[in-house]
Parts: structure tokens; sequence; C-alpha cells
């Protein structure tokens, strides 16, 4: 057996009356990448947590290359080789990446020599490991994918022979994520030992030596990558079968145009094109995919139909009303046209972070008259509205009182769906419905959509998940730089005529 880079044994946490862990083993190979997945809410993080010494575990023990170690604090698990690079990274926007590097780690009280010594040590690891970074630059100015790899750098650089790694591809490219990948391969290469925290099986196969499966805290299943599929692992992270392959409509999509877009054009505050002449229409139950790599206009297309941005030119139609760029669609009639929107972006637009689960369950529909008492909210409605919401999508815990930041990710989500759909909207307009959800959420997710739909919504959904798109789009367009290069019927799409309309390599 190969050496062991980590071993944790019997390792248990609570948090009030919340198990985390219970009773956790985990052994990770030297020099391997080593997946770790399970649903929202299985204990993954909260163990990586406590290996990185910002939780202390209430049992058991931890050994790093074979001694017995015991993290005080994130220093010392850095000062024994340990890295971890967070799904929110951990950076200043308005530092230099160099200056994210060395905060924390100047070395000396002269910052002038310090910064050139690790200028040189850094130009000699990006050499090594192909981490590419301009160390010179605002982080605030950096692409995502560089933002990443900046992370990976300032952990390499100080030290780390183990890596965590908590949902890396979750705000990538998929050509970001490939070179995420080389670089993971790279390193593993060089002696690094990789743990990969993700719910993206695919990745798991393509990357990963072994895989340990949580649930519930525990773990249910460890093995070879070779000796496992995505099937095996998506039912032991569930406890059932799962099924996310394509399920066609109950009902056809009929001739009513629910909305349509004409010639939509949009330029940012710095004048650079986002929408070039963007046209589309959404019949009554039908599902419409846009498909595309992030950042060629899919979110301000967003963002213009919903009526959080007005276009320089183009014209809307929603139902009976008509818009155009003088005179733009808002959001709060958007909601009584009976428009609603999954933002892409859940914390920034999609709920106020600090507000308990009740009012983010209302968010935008406080003033509707069955949430009102008079002049005032009617708060007791609310939660038994929240409460309701809660149980019909399985938004766990059932505590309409705990605030919004205390859910994960996947259960937050879960309540903005349940918030909109709610609504029995006309037209849905949803962003990464499953950014960063788990297998489990996936498919209860993917199943609300396909039922809105059968219901007659017609539904606009944007995603950086081609097999989201082939799995629930009755039609697909593709973007490219702001343009829709391509509009397909599901029948005529496969992964690789979306990727040449996506590049722009055709024209349709």
């Amino acid at each position: 057996m190969s050496q062991l880079a980590v071993r944790l044994t019997g390792i248990s946490k609570r948090f009030g009356a919340v198990q985390a862990n219970r009773g956790v083993d985990l052994e990770v190979a030297a020099g391997t990448v080593h997946g770790l997945v399970g649903e929202n809410g299985a204990g993954k993080s909260t163990l990586m947590a406590i290996l990185y010494g910002y939780y202390h575990a209430d049992e058991g023990t931890i050994e790093i290359d074979g001694q017995p170690a015991r993290m005080a604090n994130s220093h010392e698990a850095i000062a024994l080789g340990i890295g971890m690079v967070h799904q929110h990274f951990m950076l200043v926007d308005t530092l230099s990446a160099l200056d994210n590097i060395m905060l924390g780690a100047e070395g000396s009280f002269f910052l002038r020599p310090s910064e050139a010594a690790a200028h040189a040590k850094l130009e000699r690891l990006m050499a090594e490991t192909g981490l590419n970074v301009r160390l010179d630059t605002l982080v605030g100015d950096l692409p995502v994918g560089e933002m990443q790899r900046l992370e990976l750098l300032k952990a390499l650089y100080r030290g780390a022979k183990i890596l965590i790694l908590d949902e890396p591809t979750a705000v990538l490219t998929p050509q970001e994520t490939l070179q995420l990948f080389e670089t993971l391969r790279r390193l593993r290469q060089l002696g690094t030992t990789v743990i990969l925290i993700t719910h993206k099986l695919k990745e798991v196969m393509a990357l990963c030596d072994a895989v340990t499966v949580m649930r519930q805290g525990q773990v249910v299943h460890k093995t070879p990558i070779g000796e496992t599929s995505p099937e095996l692992l998506a039912e032991a992270m569930v406890g059932r079968k799962v099924n996310l392959d394509r399920q066609g409509s109950a009902v056809a999509a009929n001739d009513e145009i629910r909305l349509t877009a004409e010639k939509l054009s949009l330029r940012d505050a710095a004048g650079v094109a986002r929408l070039r002449e963007v046209s589309l229409s959404l019949r009554a139950g039908e599902i419409v995919g846009v498909a595309g790599v992030s950042g060629n206009g899919q979110s301000e297309l967003l963002e213009v139909l919903s009526g959080m941005l007005a276009p320089q030119s183009g014209r809307l139609q929603l139902g009976a009303k008509s818009f155009t760029a003088e005179a733009w669609l808002e959001p709060g009639l958007a909601r009584e046209l009976k428009l609603a929107h999954v933002p892409e972006d859940r914390h920034a637009c999609g709920m106020v972070m600090s507000f308990p689960a009740w009012e983010t369950a209302v968010l935008g529909y406080q003033r509707q008259a069955r949430y009102r008492k008079g002049w005032s909210m009617d708060q007791a409605h609310m939660r038994e509205q929240a409460a309701a919401m809660q149980e019909r999508f399985d938004v766990r815990p059932r505590d309409v009182n705990l605030g919004s930041s205390k859910f994960s990710g996947g259960n937050q989500q879960k309540l903005i769906l349940a918030r909109e759909i709610g609504q029995q909207p006309q037209v849905l307009l949803v962003g990464q419905p499953t950014r960063g959800v788990d297998i489990g959420a996936i498919e209860f997710i993917h199943g609300q959509l396909r039922a809105l739909r059968d219901a007659g919504c017609a539904v606009l959904l944007v995603s950086s998940e081609l097999d989201e798109i082939l799995a629930l789009a009755d039609r697909v367009v593709v973007m490219n730089a702001g343009r829709i290069t391509g509009e397909l019927a599901i029948d005529a799409c496969d992964e690789k005529t979306l990727g040449l309309l996506m590049a722009a390599e055709h024209a349709a």
C-alpha cells in the first residue's frame, strides 16, 4: 500500500443538535487525487475544516504522513503542509496578486526585499506547475480562472503538500476546468496530494485515483476509481437510484408565444458590447436552453429579460405588454405580468443572506395582498407559506426562522425555486439552477422544471453544463460573444455540435 498522506480515524463533530460527522474514517494515499463526494450536508466540508484546523473534532485522531497531528488552528495546519482552496475565494480585490500571496506570510518587517524574494520563488513555482498568474495585477481585474490559479499558488507558496479543493470548478468555464485538471495532474506528478470535494461525478471519474462517499455524516462507500461508475457513486450518495437522463415532455409545446425579444443590444458601463441584436421567443409548454461558455452574454440576457438591466436598443413583448429601450420592463412589473426569475447568483441577487428563511421565501412578493393584513405585513401567514415551501421542496432543515446564510447551497437554491415556482408563473427565467448543488437536489430541481413546463409555463434555462441543457431543453439556442450563433431542436443537438456553435466555428 502507498504511504498515507492523511489518515482520519473515528472523527465525530456535533454542532448543537446537528451531528455533522459520525465516526468518519478516511485514508488518502500520498501523491494521489482523492475524491470526497456526498449530498449537501453530508459532512464533507466539516470533515475537511477539521483537517485544516478550522474546527476541532469532538472525537477521533488525525495522522499526517504517518505522524499524529492535532491542529489548534489553520496556521498549524499550514505549517504541516496542508492548504485549502475554498469555493468562494479568500482574496482581497484591491491588492495585487503578489500582495495577496504575501499577506500574512511577509517573512520580514522590510517588505521590499521580501517582495523580491517572493517574486523569485513564485516565478520558479509557476514554471514548475504551470500556474501562471499576473503577479502585479490587481485581483479585482483578474478573470475567475486566474483567481483560482492564484489561490493554488498561494497555498503552494506556503509549502502545501496536501491540497484541499472545495468545489473548484463551480465557477469555471469548461476551458478553465480542463486547464485546472491539467494543473492538478501535474501537481500529482510532482508528489502533491489533492483532496477534491465535488458534486460532479464526471470530474471524479476523469481525475481521481480513489473516491470516498459520505451520507448523513458517515462514510458509506470508498473505492479505487477503476472499480466504480457515476451511477454507483450517485446511488451511494443519495441512497437510491438517481435518474438525470433526458425525459420527454408530457405535453407538446403549443403555439402560444409568451415572450418575444427582438434585436436586443446592450453595452456595459465600459462600452463593451454584451448583447448584439439578440432575438428569441418562448412558447408555452417548452424549455429553451441557452448554451455557451460563461461570459458570452447569457447573464446579461437574463438580466435584460427580467428587467434588471435596460438595453440600449431592442423590443420586448411579454404577454399583452410591449416594451422598448426607452421605457423598459421593471422587475416589479415583471412579477405582476407573471414572469418569475431565478438569478444566476443566488447570494447577490436571489436572497439577503442575513434574512431568515421566511423572509427569503417571500422576497419580492411581500406586497401581494395575501401577505398583508391592513397596512402591515402578515408575518404569521408568511411563515406558514415558507413552512409549506420548505416541505414541498424538501428544504433542510425545516426551520423558517433559520438565517438564509445557514442553509447549504443546494437548500438555498431550492428555497429560491420554491418562491419563484410557487407564483405559478407564465414565464420562468432560470440561471445556473444547479450550480454547486448535489446530485439528489439536481434530480429534484430538474423534476420541478419539467413539471412547470408540463403545466404550460415557458422556461428559459441558462446553464454552463451541457449535460443539463441536453437533459432538460426542448430547443437550444447557443450564444457566443453576445450573439446567437445557432438555434436547434433538441433532437439535432449533441455535445460536438453545440461545442462548435459555442466556439462560433460555424453559424447556423
